[in-house]
């Protein structure tokens, strides 16, 4: 679990979600082209493409063969604050805190009282061209503190907090005033001045650490997704090759909806497949035909069964922490997974002894969406809806199995391989 540690903690954004996956494809070969490029291919290439910094899609083209593509797909962002331009708000002349927006459905609750620090990008004007450059303030900047509960005897009888008042950050003191700019631009290592455009979200310094007795659970900030995207890279990048094209799709906004250039229900995963094809020479029929063939593992964390509050779940279908990757199930095909595609999914984890368990919504509680469903309207292959199970879904920190992502990365390994 080391290096699922070391993934999670380098990532405290999609964007450097998306760092980490490339730097695991550099060290196997594998070379960046962009969507601007003429894509010149042969078969046995190894490249990978990113849009926006926050996407990423990569292809590992059969030697031989070419049935069609094995895709898995999964989500680079978690549950977070957006930092707002100009976001300094002096407070009587003694604090400074930081004007934010939710991202995603969080449980704001979680984020008081915790260490927080900024990172995600900057564009920077570099002469006559704009330049992306990662950013990260790596020590504990920020805290969101709670009020007393003398002051606030409400605070434990279902308290509704305001994002704009109650869960603003605490930057510093006095002293702190007019230093958040120039704290960014030191960290991207240019003048504050040069600064044209920020994406920058808050996140929590706590690092991964196994919890329980015998180290049973793993405690750290976005399992979901990140424990899926590293089963992705880690399968992808270990396994031999098959007679598919190997395509591990990472995909930023899930938590938003995913209706944006850069996510699941965008064209990058459809424009991407095509032009391998073409670059491959592949007829518009052939392309098609390969699509017919192909299949989508599409991994999204899911709930567990909660000891505390146990009837939310299926009273049939009952997925535990360590018991296994989830296989989730939807009669409104808000999860892509039928008959076909499930009962495949279920072969590929009896080839590698992988545990899997069934997942149902409770009927009279609605779930939540993902990528399944919105990336097969764009690429219409068959499709499972898969997760890791987990507790405390969209909290500041969450946990999950510590046995379960070593059976996805299996499962990832032996689908990359046929």
């Amino acid at each position: 679990m080391k290096d699922l540690f070391n993934f999670i903690d380098a990532s405290p954004t999609a964007f450097h979600c998306v760092e980490s996956v490339k730097k695991i494809l550099d060290e196997k070969g594998f070379k960046e082209l962009k969507e601007s490029d003429d894509w010149k291919l042969k078969k046995g290439d190894k490249f990978y493409v990113k849009r926006n910094g926050s996407s990423l899609i990569a292809f590992n083209i059969p030697k031989s063969g070419f049935k069609g593509f094995h895709i898995y797909s999964a989500h680079t962002d978690s549950p977070s604050f957006r930092i707002k331009e100009n976001p300094e708000m002096v407070f009587e002349n003694n604090y400074v805190r930081l004007n934010v927006e939710k991202y995603g459905g969080m449980i704001l609750s979680t984020w008081f009282d915790r260490p927080l620090s900024v990172a995600g990008r900057v564009v920077v004007k570099d002469g006559n061209k704009l330049t992306e450059k990662l950013v990260n303030i790596d020590k504990d900047t920020c805290v969101i503190p709670n009020v007393a509960i003398h002051m606030n005897h409400e605070l434990n009888n279902g308290y509704k907090y305001g994002v704009q008042n109650d869960l603003l950050p605490l930057f510093g003191g006095e002293k702190a005033k007019g230093t958040f700019d120039e704290y960014i631009a030191g960290e991207a290592g240019v003048k504050k001045e040069d600064i044209l455009g920020k994406d920058l979200f808050l996140y929590t310094r706590q690092k991964c650490v196994y919890t329980g007795v015998g180290k049973e659970f793993i405690t750290a900030p976005r399992l979901d997704d990140q424990a899926c995207v590293f089963a992705g890279i880690k399968g992808f990048a270990e396994a031999k090759g098959g007679s598919f094209a190997g395509v591990l799709a990472v995909f930023d906004n899930e938590e938003v909806g995913s209706g944006t250039k850069q996510g699941a229900d965008s064209t990058f995963l459809e424009d991407s497949l095509f032009r391998v094809c073409e670059a491959l020479s592949f007829t518009r029929s052939a392309y098609l035909r390969a699509v017919s063939e192909s299949f989508n593992i599409s991994a999204d964390n899911a709930h567990g069964v909660h000891p505390a509050m146990a009837g939310k779940a299926d009273p049939t279908s009952r997925p535990y922490l360590n018991k296994g990757v989830v296989l989730k199930f939807n009669g409104s095909q808000k999860y892509a997974t039928d008959a076909v595609s499930a009962a495949y999914f279920k072969k590929l984890a009896m080839g590698v002894k992988a545990n899997v368990q069934p997942y149902y919504n409770n009927s009279d509680v609605a779930g939540g969406s993902t990528l399944g469903n919105i990336s097969t309207a764009h690429v219409s292959v068959k499709t499972a809806d898969i997760g890791l199970p987990q507790f405390a879904m969209h909290s500041a920190v969450e946990t999950m199995g510590s046995k379960d992502v070593a059976d996805l990365v299996k499962i990832v390994k032996a689908y990359f391989e046929e």
